[in-house]
């Protein structure tokens, strides 16, 4: 590192480390140092399809120096059939078993530089994987089942003892034995893959919420995530007997207090779980009227909405739930959320906007490897310091986004808060230097 760069980033530090201590305490801030951890949790979900327009390989945590700052590796995300199984299959909106582990990965792309051969039981970021986890022992590969698109048959799955115990059962078999469908040209097969998951990640978007439209949604649904919880936890320690080893459990949670008291019963799930992740984004976006932040640490002055959602806000509201600091790790976006035709005046905070603004793949949506290209480029940079968060505005356009100073007060805020670590979606929005994730690295560092 240069040494102005150091200067700078030192600079950084201390002005995050004196905005977070001198914040006023709140459920999650009022820690003592008895609560602060000697090692933290730092997680990156990789996405299956970041191989295609991101051109995302694998590769990339390891040449970029993400992978030796990471502690878990979440792939997202593993399906859910109707009939409540885990499955892999490579038609039209059930999955991408070409990607997963069918793909010849070329040398150029490669963790060991070296091609894959059609037809191998194991190519494919599946593969790809297993090579990372050679060269970086300590990692560990979590398989995440659900996310918004994949959620819809949780329900049936979750349902009854029965149901619970074939569907945990299925997940186990495909994921950590590694007994992967046969396909075309002979990759998978038994135990193909078998040592390239370690654990699994719930990822249900949400019990007894709506998620996306055609959910199958149960008042009984928040019971039924607890015994399920549980009958993951059960199997998962009889696997272990055979293996030897922890196959870690974990789940991504709501930031909205309505969906936790609707869909989980937040004490006793921590019984089960290592630790979750809490939803630490998406609390704005062009859905609504008036540009906003979508991951703030703390709601801003002047607020349009109360009550409204943070960062903290989330966090204090597990606290609340009886969740244990020690377990709750923090959500972080590699992205922004963006407005067009922002009218009103100033700095384009919570001004009107017609629509979302123009991206790469999703309006409204863009990855901060792209963002951070516009500080300069006709966009200023803006920052609320007391509430934590970061905004670009050329006069037209705004995007709310966490940058490498906002990054690391989240970090110091997670240390003060006694908090497990960090989660970021999705490793693919970093920069080829993964520079939010050595920014993590650093503020989550242990002597």
């Amino acid at each position: 590192m240069r040494p102005f760069r150091h200067r700078r980033l030192t600079a950084v530090v201390a002005l995050a480390t004196m905005l977070v201590t001198a914040a006023p305490p709140t459920a999650a801030g009022a820690d003592d140092s008895r609560n602060r951890r000697a090692g933290y949790h730092r997680v990156g979900y990789f996405t299956q399809w970041g191989i295609y327009g991101r051109a995302f390989p694998v590769k990339k945590l390891d040449t970029s120096g993400a992978a030796s700052r990471l502690t878990h590796v979440n792939y997202a995300f593993g399906n859910v059939s109707e009939d409540g199984r885990c499955f892999v299959d490579g038609g039209p909106g059930e999955g991408d078993a070409w990607a997963d582990y069918q793909r010849p990965v070329p040398a150029e792309e490669s963790v060991d530089g070296v091609a894959d051969t059609w037809g191998e039981p194991l190519n494919g970021n599946f593969g790809q994987l297993a090579k990372l986890k050679a060269k970086h022992p300590g990692l560990q590969v979590l398989i995440s089942l659900g996310g918004w698109s994949w959620s819809t048959y949780f329900s049936n799955a979750a349902r009854t003892d029965a149901s619970r115990k074939a569907f945990v059962a299925s997940c186990i078999d495909l994921y950590l034995k590694g007994n992967l469908p046969v396909l075309d040209g002979g990759s998978g097969g038994q135990g193909a893959a078998a040592g390239v998951f370690d654990g699994i990640d719930l990822d249900w978007e949400w019990p007894n919420w709506p998620g996306e439209p055609g959910n199958v949604v149960r008042p009984e649904d928040r019971q039924n995530f607890t015994e399920l919880v549980a009958e993951f936890r059960r199997q998962l320690d009889a696997y272990g007997r055979t293996t030897r080893r922890h196959h870690p459990l974990t789940a991504f949670l709501p930031a909205n207090p309505a969906t936790m008291d609707a869909g989980y019963e937040g004490r006793e799930i921590f019984r089960y779980l290592d630790f979750a992740t809490v939803q630490g984004y998406d609390f704005h976006g062009a859905w609504d009227p008036v540009t906003n932040q979508q991951s703030a640490l703390r709601v801003p002055s002047g607020a349009p909405d109360n009550p409204d959602f943070s960062a903290e806000v989330a966090i204090d509201g597990w606290l609340a739930r009886g969740a244990p600091r020690e377990k709750l790790v923090l959500g972080i976006p590699y992205y922004g959320r963006g407005w067009t035709g922002v009218s009103g005046s100033g700095n384009g905070l919570f001004q009107p906007a017609t629509g979302p603004a123009p991206a790469t793949f999703e309006a409204g949506y863009e990855d901060y490897r792209r963002l951070k290209t516009l500080a300069g480029n006709g966009f200023t940079v803006h920052r609320d310091l007391r509430a934590g968060h970061a905004w670009l505005f050329d006069g037209t356009t705004f995007w709310t986004y966490d940058d490498p100073a906002v990054v690391l007060q989240k970090t110091l805020y997670i240390r003060r808060a006694g908090l497990a670590g960090a989660m970021v979606w999705s490793l693919d929005g970093d920069d080829d230097n993964a520079t939010l994730t050595k920014t993590i690295g650093l503020g989550l560092a242990t002597p």
